[in-house]
């Protein structure tokens, strides 16, 4: 017992021990790790058209390589501003150092926005302001990536490294890599031929990062949008002019309009940028963003304009034979045409949504990646949209479910109407009397309505007349008999019905009933059946005399009459 006490005690003594260890084993590596010495890229020789010993830039800590490039850059002394460069890949170039180092300026002044509260001003590059949940945070780097451009194919990093050639001290240069890229980037980001040719004093630097031949240049590419904008929106209106206007050509011209205009606008601008005037800095960032999103805006709103103006002109020339009595087939199909060209829409505006926020730096540009990061962005869209959302399922699942089908004749909010569209939040309804009722799908979903040409496109028709408490109902019946065996909407007189349904002390009601082929032809044979009968009903009553025999119309005014008559005499 007792050797097994021992042994337990020096367990626990030998794991307390490690506990104790282990914080400062740890403690010791990590002052290893955060020397500046070991964090550094070794070198055969560092090339950086500096002769050995010289340093013409500050070039300890990142910041310090910025700062005293570009203001090498500012002052045009590009051999003072080579010394930032590594040149150990550029031995097949034929840019000299100097050359190189003004290129890499224009890229880096006039195509990126450098953070400059982000550059750390340590030589290990510790970054100090970030907070600890930062996996980075307190650790030192020897390479830092400034930003970001775009070659044909990939995205090429701009990068700064520490580098130490044998006996020298550590010092930032820009990376080998981000060197050798240079022609290839500043062919694509550097000046056109046309500001080449300006005067050298448009090409100074007027304000913020713009020239002043960029503060001229801006309302000149504006003013060359709007007018193709004007161009294209009178060509269109002049072609509308030409095009019937119940013409398919004339729908689809109407649809794409101001979607047209838009995108014409917008490829102007963009193609006077990059043609003439490739603008740069805050002013680049910000434009390039704005006018993909309103080239995608254009390209999208044409698109689903066209497929909603085909759509319309296919269903609203075809109005009379999709409301036939016999026609599910094409009421079906136009149905489930409708719900596919919504899911195509939704579709369009995903992708289209997905090729921007591949295509452009628009969360970072426009600072929305604070709030992406937090989750906040995407919260506000969802709360945004939860309708939207609920309204574009609630249309996919009336049009597949086919609960109203486009062409079907519904009873909605006491009115009988036609459906004539099933959009992505409301239904588009024609009345009997060609009134449009605009009605949200959520009723279609969530509250019951009638749908009269679902299963069977016959309906049955009743007419209720309040008749003489004395009148005689067999003598209305030969009538009523007569009348729909006569008529040519009721197509079943064996379903037809003459009875009481209701009685009071006033009058007792009398309900006719008989079947037609259609809503359409229902209405027709019901206000025929009513006046049939009520005519009837009246000759009856003129045969009958007078009381006490029997009557067919409600005696009510008579009666009063007459008690005011005998009270006269009285």
């Amino acid at each position: 017992m007792g050797t097994h006490l021992k042994n337990a005690a020096a367990s626990m003594l030998m794991l307390l021990l490690a506990t104790l260890a282990f914080p400062l084993h740890g403690q010791s590596e990590r002052e290893v790790a955060q020397g500046s010495e070991p964090y550094v890229y070794e070198v055969e020789r560092l090339q950086n058209a500096t002769a050995p010993g010289k340093t013409p830039l500050d070039l300890d800590t990142p910041m310090g390589l910025m700062e005293s490039f570009m203001a090498a850059g500012e002052e045009e002394d590009w051999a003072r501003a080579s010394a930032a460069l590594d040149l150990a890949n550029t031995d097949g170039t034929d840019r000299t150092p100097e050359e190189l180092s003004a290129e890499l300026y224009d890229l880096v002044h006039r195509s990126m926005t450098i953070d400059w509260a982000g550059l750390p001003d340590r030589p290990d590059a510790v970054d100090t302001t970030t907070t600890a949940k930062d996996p980075m945070a307190g650790v030192a780097r020897r390479s830092l990536t400034i930003g970001y451009l775009e070659l044909t194919n990939r995205v090429v990093p701009i990068r700064i490294a520490r580098v130490r050639a044998p006996g020298g001290e550590p010092v930032w240069v820009f990376s080998r890599q981000t060197v050798e890229n240079v022609p290839q980037l500043y062919e694509i980001y550097g000046p056109t031929k046309f500001e080449k040719s300006l005067p050298p004093a448009l090409r100074k630097q007027a304000f913020w990062t713009l020239a002043w031949w960029e503060v001229i240049a801006l309302p000149l590419i504006l003013l060359a949008g709007a007018l193709a904008a004007a161009l294209t929106y009178l060509a269109i209106s002049r072609l509308r002019s030409r095009q019937d206007e119940d013409g398919k050509i004339f729908g689809v011209l109407q649809a794409v309009h101001l979607p047209a205009t838009l995108l014409a606008f917008a490829g102007t601008f963009a193609l006077v940028r990059e043609t003439f005037f490739k603008l740069s800095g805050p002013v680049k960032d910000l434009l390039d963003p704005l006018q993909l999103v309103l080239i995608i805006v254009a390209i999208i709103g044409i698109a689903l304009s066209v497929i909603e103006a085909l759509f319309d002109f296919a269903t609203s020339k075809r109005t009379d034979e999709l409301e036939a009595p016999d026609n599910n087939a094409d009421r079906n199909f136009y149905t489930k045409m409708s719900a596919l060209r919504r899911i195509a829409t939704v579709l369009i505006l995903l992708a289209g949504i997905g090729f921007l926020l591949v295509a452009s730096n628009i969360s970072n540009t426009l600072g929305f990646s604070i709030m992406a990061s937090a989750g906040v962005l995407g919260l506000v869209l969802v709360f945004a949209a939860r309708k939207v959302l609920g309204d574009i399922m609630s249309s996919v699942q009336i049009a597949f479910a086919q609960t109203a089908r486009i062409g079907d004749a519904i009873h909605y909010n006491g009115q009988w109407c036609f459906v004539e569209k099933i959009g992505f939040t409301h239904l588009r309804l024609r009345t009997w009397d060609e009134r449009r009722l605009i009605a949200p799908v959520s009723d279609f979903t969530s509250d019951s309505f009638e749908n009269w040409t679902k299963q069977d496109a016959s309906l049955m028709m009743h007419v209720e007349l309040e008749l003489d408490n004395r009148a005689d109902i067999d003598k209305l019946r030969e009538p009523f008999r007569e009348f729909i065996e006569n008529d040519e909407d009721v197509i079943d007189p064996e379903d037809a019905v003459c009875e009481v349904v209701a009685q009071n002390a006033r009058a007792l009601t009398v309900r006719f009933m008989a079947r037609s082929s259609d809503p359409k032809c229902g209405w027709e044979m019901h206000c025929r059946l009513r006046e049939h009968m009520l005519a009837a009903a009246s000759r009856l009553d003129g045969l009958s005399g007078r009381e006490p025999g029997p009557v067919y119309l409600p005696r009510e005014r008579e009666v009063g009459i007459d008690l005011e008559e005998k009270a006269g005499a009285k």
